[in-house]
Formats: C-alpha cells, structure tokens, sequence
C-alpha cells in the first residue's frame, strides 16, 4: 500500500528566518521580512478573510518594516512581491484548504494592529511565535457543540421559512447530526465533495427518517416533507458569497470569481445530494403547511429565532460567546426588519435582502467602534441566515427533472438575492469605511 503524502508540502516558517532574526523586525533581511508578511497574509486567507481585508494586514505588517508589498490573492494561494530600495523578494504560497474562523480572525488582526506599534522591538522570530500560539489555538467548540450549533441555527431557519414544529424538530435533529458527521471528516481531511456530499446525506436521511416514524407511530401528515431542506442548510457556504461579492466591488476579480466559484460548488454538491436523496424515498418540495399565529407573536417568535439562528451560525464559525451574541442581535434586527418588509409590502424580495444587508452593515460599523471586532466578523454571520438555500435547492431540483423554466426562475432568485446582500454590505461600506470607498 502506498503511503499518504501532503499534496501541499508544510512550509518551516521559523527556519525562513536567519541569523539576525533575534533583531527587531524592522532591522531584518528583506527575505525574512517577506516571510513574515506573506504567512501573515497566509494565515488570514486561511480563516476566510477576502481580498481586500488579507491584503490591508499584509500592507500594515510590511509599512511597519519600512518595505513595499504588491500581492495577488486567490481564495487559497497569494502571489506576492516585497520591495526594499532597489531589492526585491517574490514568494508563491498556497493552502491545503480554505475555512472560515472569525475568532482566530480576531486574533489576527489585533497582532497585526499591535506588530505596527511594535515591530522595532518585536524580532522576526518573536513575531512567527505569536502567529504559532493563534495558529494553534484550539477551537471554542467540540464537534457535539458544533451540531447542536447547525440544529439550532436550522430549525430556527425552519421557522423563519414557514415550518411549524415537526419540521423544526425533525430540521434540528438533521443538521446537528449532520454538522457532526460532516466536522469529524473535515478533523480527518477528507476531501471537499466528500464531507459536503456526506454531511448532507446524514443530515436528509436523519429527517426523512423521523418524518417517516412520525407519520407511522403519531398519524403526522407527509404534508411536512418541505422542511427536510432546512436540514441541510448548515453547509450553505455564506461567508464566501458574501466575501466574494465585497472582493468583486474593490475588482479584485480573481479572489472574487474563486471565492462565488467555490461556494457555487458546495451549492451543488449539497443540493444534488438532497435531491437524490428526495428522490430515493420519494420526498419532494412542497409549500409549507401555514402556522396560523397572531401578528404580535409572529413577529416575538421571529426576534427569537432570528436571534437563535444567526447566533448559531456564528458558533458554527469559531466566533466566541460574545461575539456570537453581538452578531445574533444585529440579524435579529436586521433579518426581521427584512421579513416584515416582505410581509407588509409589495418590495421585491431581493430588494428588501439589500436593505437588511445595509441595516446590518451599518450597525456592524456603529458596533466596531464599541467592541474592536472586526466588521467581517459580525456583518457576515448575521446575514447568513438571509442566504436563500431554499431557492437554490429548488432551483436545483427542477433543473434535475428537466423542468428549465422553473428551475432556472428559482436560481434567478437566488442569485438575485446573494448579490443583493452583497451589495447592502458593499453601500455599507461605501458609506462608513473611508479606505473601502476609495482607490488606492
């Protein structure tokens, strides 16, 4: 049997640096300096940071050894070159894998902020220990955690679609087994399409199974199939459509058209695996049965599960408590200000994404002024729970039995909606963030 190697070689960060790596980082060779900007930059692709937020930390980190970068950025690699008078030093680097952890993120760029007021006294060396001891943090979460976090988060996305209480129950036992399937192939690296196609599978199966010992033991109707799709919803891949589109609007168009590339795989994989598991057991979309509850508790239960959702997606995203909770107020706000706007007038529904992307753009600035956390941190979390995976999958499922027309509508929709968030966020921007809003 042949043994398994790394198809991306470990790079040894500290043997990059040299004799005088114990010297303030200001004071080294441009080659170490280079190294240090680029595993930098590494490390904040590596947590889901875009374009523009991975380039800003490596311009801050290199403006601070007194030396020039000039970087192309994918979703998993960075090109890059530093220049120092007539010297220059070029490096290629590349992850294995990309994923999203907004408290390492945190971390990152705290070092980054304080490595700029300290790197005449920080050496090299010193600076690779630091980045070591945030690289190899352990997460908040355990893979349990992490499923009860995709249950919550989907049933409360159940309830916010229209479901009642046998989707959302059957919906929370679904995504939390299968998040914890899915974590512990991501622990064991296994590949992308495999731990989304098995994830999902885990998750269509354990709903499609308790809606059928429902049906048999306690007479439920199969009325509730429609919810099975909230079961899956704890892989749509929110962080890179939304970081795709900030990266598409400052045009760095490579990291953008990888990242919404990226996402569009997991989209389907995801949903070609429930369709075929609909298929294999004869579940299929439906309308979900109405819940007939007065407006006043609608809109109490909506605050809730608003709140409960984003708050699990953030834990799903490494956030910490606090950070989580911040996040689950703002898409508390911004999400039911979104739904009552659909519910009360006759805006479009892509329409009323963008003005609860922007509502929750500019309360992540108003609350990074607070809190220091950075605005990717909190903005994307809180308007994942906007994503519609519910369009994508339809739009999926038609196209797979041949019905163009409206499979191809729902798809519309869907995209229509994404790039709505996206520019909410973008306008937000715009409008807070002196930096995003001009070229330089």
């Amino acid at each position: 049997m042949s043994k398994f190697r790394n198809q991306h070689m470990k790079i040894s960060w500290e043997a990059l640096a040299g004799e005088r790596s114990d010297q303030p980082a200001a004071n080294a060779s441009l080659s170490e300096k280079s190294a240090l900007v680029g595993r930098i930059g590494l490390m904040m692709l590596s947590v889901g940071a875009g374009a523009f937020r991975v380039r800003a930390a490596m311009n801050k980190a290199s403006r601070a050894m007194g030396i020039v970068c000039a970087a192309d950025i994918g979703l998993v690699s960075i090109e890059y070159t530093c220049f120092c008078g007539s010297e220059s030093f070029s490096n290629a680097i590349s992850l294995s894998r990309t994923g999203v952890n907004t408290d390492r993120l945190n971390h990152l760029r705290a070092f980054v902020d304080e490595f700029e007021r300290m790197s005449d006294c920080v050496s090299v060396q010193g600076a690779f220990k630091a980045l070591d001891e945030i690289e190899n943090a352990v997460p908040h979460y355990s893979a349990p955690l992490l499923g009860l976090a995709a249950a919550a988060a989907c049933a409360a996305f159940t309830f916010l679609l229209g479901g009642g209480i046998v989707e959302m129950t059957c919906a929370f036992f679904g995504a939390g087994i299968g998040n914890f399937v899915r974590k512990k192939l991501l622990d064991r690296h296994i590949t992308l399409f495999a731990n989304v196609a098995l994830g999902v599978a885990a998750a269509c199966l354990v709903y499609i199974g308790l809606e059928n010992l429902a049906e048999a033991f306690f007479g439920v109707s199969r009325s509730h199939q429609a919810g099975y799709i909230c079961a899956m919803l704890f892989v749509i891949p929110g962080f890179p459509l939304i970081t795709g589109g900030l990266d598409l609007a400052k045009l760095d168009l490579r990291s953008g058209a990888e990242r919404i590339l990226y996402a569009l795989l997991i989209v389907f994989v995801a949903t070609i695996t429930g369709w075929l598991c609909a298929y294999a057991f004869d579940f299929w979309p439906a309308q979900f049965v109405p819940v007939n509850i007065s407006p006043a508790l609608k809109i109490a239960l909506r605050l809730a599960a608003s709140f409960c959702g984003v708050f699990g997606f953030s834990i799903m995203f490494n956030s910490s408590p606090r950070m989580a909770a911040t996040a689950g107020l703002i898409g508390m706000a911004a999400n039911v200000f979104r739904l009552e706007l659909l519910d009360y007038t006759k805006i479009p529904f892509s329409v009323a994404a963008f003005l609860a992307s922007l509502l929750a753009g500019l309360f992540a600035s108003a609350t990074k002024r607070i809190t220091g956390y950075p605005r990717l941190t909190i903005t994307v979390p809180s308007i994942v729970i906007m994503v519609p995976g519910l369009f994508m999958y339809r739009g999926i499922y038609f196209l797979a039995l041949e019905k163009v027309s409206e499979g191809s509508l729902w798809l519309l929709k869907a995209a229509l909606t994404v790039a709505a968030l996206s520019l909410g966020l973008v306008a937000a921007r715009v409008l807070t963030d002196e930096n995003f809003r001009k070229n330089s």
